[in-house]
């Protein structure tokens, strides 16, 4: 591609729209490797931060071990540190016992 025949304007609107395309693929690709992901974690009954706790181990900050599972969804764990999600409160709502979840 000959960039020559552009003018500085058209040359700024041809990268901004090449910025834009850019960051709208990584977000495609970020999609797509989550996906991909859940489905691997879901073939070998694992949450998939269990897939990814090694490589988030490396950042400084150390990951709280999961104590309690989604029953249904396996990609669903919480360590019992911080706010409850959702599903655990749901789960109590119903007048179900924390230990029920509980792995460890």
């Amino acid at each position: 591609m000959d960039l020559s025949k552009y003018n500085t304007q058209e040359l700024q609107q041809l990268k901004k729209d090449i910025d834009k395309e850019l960051r709208g693929r990584r977000k495609q690709e970020v999609r797509e490797a989550q996906k991909e992901l859940k489905k691997l974690a879901e073939r070998y009954g694992l949450a998939v931060s269990d897939l990814v706790a090694g490589v988030a181990g490396k950042s400084g900050k150390s990951q709280a071990k999961v104590r309690f599972r989604h029953p249904e969804d396996p990609t669903k764990g919480w360590s019992g540190r911080g706010r409850k999600p959702s599903w655990i409160k749901e789960w109590e709502a119903k007048g179900r016992s924390l230990d029920e979840l509980r792995i460890d």
